[in-house]
């Protein structure tokens, strides 16, 4: 019998808290799973009941002043609850397996209320009338999709979004020490999943004021966390991520990676 064994049958709360931990990170995936797949729909106007262009009429300044609130308390939570601080903090109050699904499913909510309490600002600031030309911006955007999901197997989805933790919580397994790797889209560009995000938010065949505004605050927002996200990095890698720093595009590959 091992360890690990002899603990779990001498602790039996101790599996009940490992298998409530497991679920719910399993409900945090899942509405992350949820969350993103609307924001396609919302970006895009498909298949969704509420899209960035849909929604009950309300006067510009209000528009911006709520749309604004709205984006600006999704850039708080993310990026406080990303910090090293703010994770210590928090761990004396949650268990250090649920950190990240804590993290995930706090960050879908803030979304989902964004989409629930957007404001549609409807005024067209560009429009693609040539068909086919607009079928290539449309297919752009959903490819930037693929690049964000892509990415994040690229590196380890599952413990991007905390079920790697929960996961071996439950069998009893310590989380793996971080390695530094430069899969694929990572060997030309440091972030490849805000890329993503910004060709997706940018490519629309007809862009309205609403979509303008969510677009450029968002991109302005993935600056300011590729910032803060770096910073993490280099405390984290040292010596090894400066030199990837120096040899690879932050966003567009525009230098060869040696």
């Amino acid at each position: 019998m091992t360890e690990t064994q002899t603990l779990s049958r001498a602790m039996p709360g101790s599996r009940v808290l490992r298998f409530t931990a497991f679920v719910f990170g399993g409900v945090a995936y899942l509405t992350f799973l949820f969350t993103i797949l609307y924001a396609i729909g919302f970006v895009s106007g498909l298949a969704v009941p509420k899209a960035i262009d849909i929604g009950a009429k309300s006067g510009a300044f209000e528009a911006i002043m709520v749309n604004l609130a709205l984006m600006s308390l999704f850039a708080v939570q993310h990026s406080v609850m990303a910090r090293k601080s703010f994770k210590y903090w928090w761990m004396q109050f949650i268990p250090k397996s649920v950190e990240r699904s804590t993290y995930v499913l706090c960050a879908s909510l803030t979304l989902l209320l964004l989409f629930w309490q957007w404001r549609p600002m409807p005024a067209v600031v560009w429009s693609i009338q040539d068909p086919d030309l607009a079928m290539v911006i449309v297919t752009l955007s959903f490819f930037g999709w693929v690049i964000v999901f892509t990415s994040t197997f690229l590196i380890n989805h599952f413990e991007l979004f905390g079920l790697h933790q929960v996961t071996n919580n439950l069998v009893g397994r310590e989380m793996p020490a971080p390695v530094f790797r430069t899969p694929f889209f990572y060997r030309f560009v440091r972030h490849p999943i805000y890329l993503g995000f910004i060709i997706a938010f940018w490519a629309a065949p007809t862009m309205s004021a609403g979509h303008l505004l969510f677009a450029a605050v968002t991109t302005a927002y993935i600056f300011v966390g590729i910032m803060l996200e770096e910073r993490d990095l280099v405390g984290m890698f040292g010596e090894e991520y400066l030199r990837y720093r120096e040899r690879v595009s932050m966003l567009f590959p525009w230098r060869r990676s040696s």
